[in-house]
């Protein structure tokens, strides 16, 4: 990938869920009201959570899963009460507190270690599964697959990540979104479509024998994402 781009765009989505959004982002990933927008992200959230949890075994006894890009650890802690032993990262320090603050208690043999950080670093070891939810949906195609490509050097059996599917209804939003004030805005989510990621994953170095598996599109409200299954045949 592109180092410099990467870094800045890294950067950036840090400063937004560190500092400007962190309020809110704890807000929607709890049971308190949110307004009716926000119900529908928190709703397709938590259906593509399922998604992706359902994608795994039942029985994560004496398996290694990284949760990149954590968040506030509702992933991590379903993992971890299978029996994973979960390396939950996030770039911002702020939600990981939060998530180390809401962990609840269980018995299942199951551990998280939470951390903040770069999910590429290469001391965080190697992984049976990688999960990566709405955690590449700001990068474009090219760093997400070198994303996925650094990953799968250090990853057993499968990795299961989330897209923006392309759309004309998304990519209206990302157009509105540019006429705010440059401090008020989000990272920008990055449509993708599918055949051009597609193209990307077949045609990388790091990649080669990593097949594609199931894949779900999620559509609720104000949140559509996309899930995709790479697994080592």
């Amino acid at each position: 990938m592109a180092a410099d781009h990467y870094l800045q765009r890294r950067d950036e989505i840090e400063t937004y869920f560190d500092r400007t959004a962190v309020q809110a982002w704890a807000r929607l990933t709890s049971d308190a009201p949110v307004g009716r927008i926000r119900a529908t992200v928190r709703a397709g959230r938590d259906q593509m959570r399922g998604t992706l949890l359902s994608w795994l075994p039942d029985d994560l006894r004496g398996l290694r899963l990284l949760d990149a890009g954590c968040g506030t650890g509702a992933l991590a802690v379903a993992a971890a009460q299978r029996g994973a032993s979960v390396l939950a990262i996030d770039l911002s320090p702020t939600l990981v507190e939060l998530a180390r603050e809401r962990q609840p208690s269980f018995d299942s043999g199951g551990a998280i270690d939470f951390r903040s950080g770069d999910m590429l670093a290469p001391a965080l070891g190697e992984f049976d599964y990688v999960v990566g939810m709405d955690s590449l949906i700001h990068y474009d195609a090219g760093d997400a697959v070198d994303v996925l490509a650094g990953l799968a050097q250090r990853t057993r059996r499968a990795m299961l990540f989330t897209f923006a599917p392309s759309n004309p209804a998304l990519e209206l939003f990302k157009a509105v979104g540019k006429l705010f004030p440059r401090g008020d805005r989000s990272p920008s989510i990055v449509p993708v479509a599918e055949r051009h990621l597609h193209r990307k994953l077949a045609e990388h170095r790091h990649l080669q024998g990593w097949a594609r598996g199931r894949t779900q599109r999620i559509s609720s409200g104000f949140y559509t994402s996309q899930a995709l299954e790479l697994v080592q045949p």
